[in-house]
């Protein structure tokens, strides 16, 4: 492209900002519409599907553009921010009415998908979370964490080892990572849409410095952040690169948290997609465990109880503490409190908006309503039984009376939707705008009566005062008595059969109607600024009310769904594990006619529970529910069962499901493999471990084998509280050689009619896995069932036949543990091997004699 100086003004104009913008897309406010030019203008007409055209030319070239109306521009930064692009804005700061030559124009903001402010384009449920990343200086160095929502008011700092990233990035869940240049992402975890910054801005000086300033502190050891460097250099860009897509102006910082690996139960990706926590394995939006909880009366209630399935608490106190909150609630009148709760304001995004000076008339008229409902909110909420959290919540919902005075005095009963539409200040507010919108909306009344003044003074019965938009207001006489006009009368217009005139008196009364529209508009944007800059010092108080009508909120859902379904207050207890009577699935149990509850005991005398039984028979549901019912209750909430105890927990790991991961060169036992491996290195005593059908991906004597060493390895080393679903029945024998080990089985009956599945887990092991029976309700052909009931017949009567050999355990055991002994002959090992028939072994017999001759070739 040419250089600038050989461009239009206007296209000069636009090239130095874009040049400020490189890789983001730049709208420029034209008139009625936002115009993208050239490369921008090429890639949103592929993108947004609009026209693409050219006009008109610059540095010799045709200008290839298109554009958007001003009144969608919402809905196209949507689709864009969804598409993972960035948006530069452009608006015009000069008036085009007094401009001389080019309007002024500027980016007033950039909108990329972790700063997102607009009501329309965020979720209202969730926050678009922004999140900074800074790598260690060293090897041995910790990663710096630091997030938050603009929309939301606090920031969240933390530091991680390498390994622990991917939980991080799990559990926050950010919609934007800002990383630094020349640095290479680790491959692991997955990274959503990433921002590149320059290093410099990740100084931890600089960080400490903008956070004591935003905080107004000296330092930051009252929020046990002082000594975390790492996190510091990630706030620091955070913050930057907040202030410059937000053009200039700082979101609110009215809280500061450290987030520690040790204060919520562990989630890790797989755990979180495996108990559909926020998204169902299918892709779609429910039923997850979120969908199922939240009955939330307010959106910010909604986001509330989504960042607590994100990170529950491993502190049984926060639990216990909504505990005592939910039974309040249910003892009092929930009811009438949700009815109280049920379209109150988002509080907490209003005020966000209006710390960026980005607030619309609506909703400052919302903000308004929605503070002058607190104090009947809280008078129904001190109602309750006390309790200490519910305590919380009533002196936070104590506002001074200002913040609503000021709106109730300022804001318009229903404003318009925009600015520039005019009728958002109320009347009565500003003696100037009374005025000219009295000018304004008055001005029929002073033509009737300057008209009457006129024809009185003149006696010119047919006089008449007028206005029209070309030539403005006149006084019109027709031409048979033009002799009887006044001298003061300056003739403006001649028609066929009238003359127009204008005198002193209506000129300037013209000169000040034409121009009191446009002055009560800049008059009422004036007085708008005005009330957003008069409500900064409330933001912090506006914020702590609109956090506690979350918390009242979420907690009511809480107490609604236990009060619904029948859900009772756990029980914690010092001692490890889980002790579940009548247990069911949260989810599943509200959609099913008839759900069978079952119990589950997990302790120090039953850390490994190994569930066999048919496909279909309930495996994954008991596992899946055990898991939630232990996660509601560190949550704070009520369980589904009859009672629950739970022991200290710090962590839930799945391995659950068949997936692959091809893009990343990974089959599905590869995949099965590495989830396997990260729960063995990391799964401790206090851990939830979920295990299904591990080893089902490969041969089956290698998955046999593993499945049992892994099994052992959970039992002997982890020590974990775990349920072991398996379709191998050789690791029921585990029970006889590891003493924490239990066997349990889902139950099923074969009828006449087919086989029928119980749903019930019941002590001991399978008698059989009833894998044809599935088959035949799967609707595979009958001649496929017969033939496999013949060839199942003839494996079990060999299985009959055969003596019985080495336990696989047994086995294992014997080649650990066994004295050694004489080495064995040549003839004897030879012995053995005549001893085989290959033909005839079951594949666990086979499997135990290669145990044997391989023990038989070690000691030899």
């Amino acid at each position: 492209m040419s250089s600038i100086s050989a461009h239009t003004p206007l296209m000069q104009q636009y090239l130095r900002m874009k040049a400020e913008h490189p890789g983001t897309l730049l709208l420029c406010r034209m008139g009625d519409f936002y115009e993208l030019f050239y490369d921008d203008a090429e890639k949103a007409a592929r993108l947004l599907d609009i026209t693409l055209t050219r006009r008109g030319q610059s540095a010799g070239e045709p200008v290839i553009m298109a554009g958007v109306p001003a009144q969608a521009l919402d809905g196209y930064l949507a689709k864009l921010v969804k598409l993972g692009e960035s948006a530069a804005i452009c608006e015009q700061i000069g008036d085009p009415a007094q401009a001389k030559g080019l309007v002024e124009r500027r980016v007033v903001r950039v909108v990329t998908p972790g700063t997102l402010t607009e009501q329309t384009l965020l979720d209202d449920k969730r926050d678009a979370i922004l999140l900074a990343v800074a790598p260690p200086k060293s090897a041995r160095g910790e990663w710096g964490l630091a997030w938050m929502a603009l929309t939301g008011g606090g920031l969240t700092l933390a530091q991680c080892e390498a390994a622990a990233l991917p939980d991080w990035l799990a559990r926050i869940a950010p919609a934007e990572v800002l990383w630094p240049q020349h640095q290479s992402l680790p491959n692991e975890p997955r990274w959503p849409h990433t921002t590149e910054r320059p290093e410099w801005h990740f100084d931890a000086a600089l960080g400490l410095r903008k956070l004591c300033a935003q905080l107004q502190v000296a330092h930051l050891d009252g929020f046990g952040a002082q000594a975390l460097g790492a996190a510091h250099a990630a706030a620091a860009a955070l913050l930057t690169y907040a202030e410059q897509t937000q053009g200039g102006t700082l979101p609110l910082l009215a809280d500061l948290r450290v987030e520690r690996a040790e204060h919520s139960l562990r989630l890790d990706a797989v755990a979180r997609r495996n108990l559909e926590i926020l998204q169902p394995l299918r892709g779609e939006d429910s039923p997850t465990l979120l969908s199922h909880l939240d009955s939330c009366q307010t959106a910010a209630g909604s986001r509330l109880l989504h960042d607590w399935l994100q990170a529950p608490p491993r502190d049984a106190n926060v639990a216990r503490a909504r505990h005592a909150a939910l039974q309040a609630l249910i003892d009092g009148d929930l009811a009438a409190l949700r009815g109280s709760l049920r379209g109150m304001a988002d509080l907490e995004r209003i005020a966000a908006r209006i710390a960026l000076k980005q607030a619309k008339p609506r909703e400052l008229s919302a903000l308004r309503d929605g503070l002058q409902r607190l104090p009947a909110l809280r008078r129904q909420a001190a109602a309750f039984e006390r309790c200490a959290l519910l305590q919380t919540i009533d002196a936070q919902l104590d506002l001074p009376p200002e913040p609503a005075a000021l709106l109730q005095r300022a804001i318009a009963a229903e404003p318009a939707l925009n600015l520039r539409d005019g009728g958002v200040i109320a009347a009565d507010f500003d003696a100037e705008l009374d005025e000219l919108r009295a000018i304004d909306t008055d001005c029929g009344s002073f033509l009737m009566e300057l008209e009457q003044r006129e024809r009185a003074r003149t006696g010119i019965a047919n006089l008449r005062v007028q206005y029209n938009k070309v030539h403005g207001f006149f006084i019109e006489v027709t031409h048979g008595q033009t002799d009887k006009v006044p001298d003061d009368y300056r003739r403006r217009q001649t028609l066929k059969g009238a003359e127009r005139y204008i005198t002193p008196e209506l000129k300037a009364f013209e000169d000040k109607a034409l121009s009191a529209q446009d002055r009560a508009l800049a008059r009422e944007k004036v007085l708008f600024e005005g009330v957003i800059e008069a409500l900064q010092p409330a933001l912090a108080d506006i914020r702590r009310a609109a956090q506690a009508v979350a918390l009242l909120d979420t907690l009511a859902a809480l107490a609604e769904r236990a009060s619904t379904f029948g859900w009772v207050c756990p029980e914690f207890v010092e001692a490890p594990g889980i002790d579940i009577v009548g247990g069911r699935h949260p989810v599943i149990e509200s959609r099913v006619d008839r759900f069978i509850p079952n119990d589950c005991q997990l302790d120090e005398q039953r850390r490994l529970l190994i569930l066999t039984g048919p496909n279909m028979g309930g495996k994954s549901t008991y596992m899946r529910q055990t898991a939630l019912i232990a996660l509601l209750a560190y949550l704070g909430s009520y369980v589904p069962a009859r009672s629950a105890r739970i022991g200290p927990l710090d962590a839930i790991f799945t391995r659950i499901g068949a997936s692959d991961d091809l893009a990343g060169g990974q089959s599905t036992f590869m995949v099965e493999m590495a989830e396997t491996a990260a729960i063995l290195r990391q799964a401790t005593p206090h851990s939830l471990v979920l295990m299904d059908e591990v080893g089902r991906g490969t041969s089956t004597f290698d998955g046999l084998a593993l499945a049992a060493a892994i099994a052992a390895q959970l039992h002997d080393r982890n020590r974990s509280l775990t349920l072991f679903a398996t379709h191998y029945f050789e690791l029921t024998d585990m029970v006889l050689r590891h003493p924490q080990a239990a066997n349990v089985h889902v139950g099923a009956a074969e009828t006449p009619q087919g086989i029928v599945f119980l749903h019930e887990v019941r002590e001991g092991p399978a008698s059989r896995s009833y894998g044809v029976q599935v088959a035949q309700l799967a609707g595979v052909p009958p001649a496929v069932i017969r033939d496999a009931r013949k060839r199942l017949d003839a494996l079990e009567r060999q299985h009959q036949q055969q003596e019985a050999q080495l336990d696989l355990f047994a086995a294992s055991a014997e080649i650990d543990e066994a004295e050694p002994a004489p080495a064995p002959t040549h003839e004897a090992v030879i012995e053995a091997l005549d001893d085989i028939d290959p033909d005839t072994l079951t594949p666990r017999q086979a499997l135990e004699t290669l145990y044997r001759l391989k023990a038989l070739r070690e000691v030899e």
